[in-house]
């Protein structure tokens, strides 16, 4: 892989960019304490604005690193912080890259996510390249599989109890784009 580091980019209505101590509030307020946002989750709801500003003066710090990539959508009309997106787990050994996501409730069914995620695939294959980029989600959470389709991710199947997350031991959709295909569908 040729790691290059979270990187500025734009949509037609979105900028993704590194997040910065100063978005704590908008974080915490938009989504990171909102429980209905993380249900499916991994991680818990923020119970204050401190717990937001220790996660992001670690993500601020892991910047240096050219393998760590975490985004902040960004509406590009408002300039309305309204959520992330990330490489959650980079496999260097098998050139993948695990993508994550998450925003707030007042934004969803909108094809943010869509619009956030396609570039993204883009600028992995093309600018890190990586030869696989998946996702996965909770089957109960029907609107990230849909995210993932529109994405052009092909669904590989169900794991059976293999993940965790604020409903407890659960299963996981599993999706995935090779740089064939994505090379194919261009």
């Amino acid at each position: 892989m040729n790691h290059v580091g979270t990187v500025k980019m734009e949509t037609e209505r979105l900028v993704l960019r590194r997040f910065v101590e100063d978005d704590a509030d908008l974080m915490f307020s938009n989504w990171a304490s909102d429980e209905k946002v993380t249900e499916y989750l991994r991680w818990q709801a923020h119970s204050s604005v401190d717990v937001t500003k220790n996660i992001l003066n670690d993500w601020v710090k892991l910047y240096e690193n050219k393998n760590f990539y975490q985004w902040a959508i960004v509406i590009k009309e408002t300039g309305q912080l309204i959520g992330t997106i990330s490489a959650v787990e980079v496999k260097e050994e098998l050139n993948i890259v695990h993508v994550g996501y998450c925003i707030g409730r007042n934004w969803w069914s909108k094809g943010i996510v869509t619009e956030a995620f396609s570039i993204l695939i883009s600028f992995f294959f093309n600018k890190v390249a990586v030869n696989r980029i998946e996702s996965q989600h909770d089957p109960l959470n029907i609107g990230s599989g849909r995210v993932m389709v529109k994405c052009g991710l092909q669904y590989e199947g169900r794991l059976r109890q293999a993940d965790i997350s604020n409903k407890g031991i659960v299963d996981a959709d599993m999706y995935s784009i090779l740089h064939s295909e994505y090379k194919l569908q261009k």
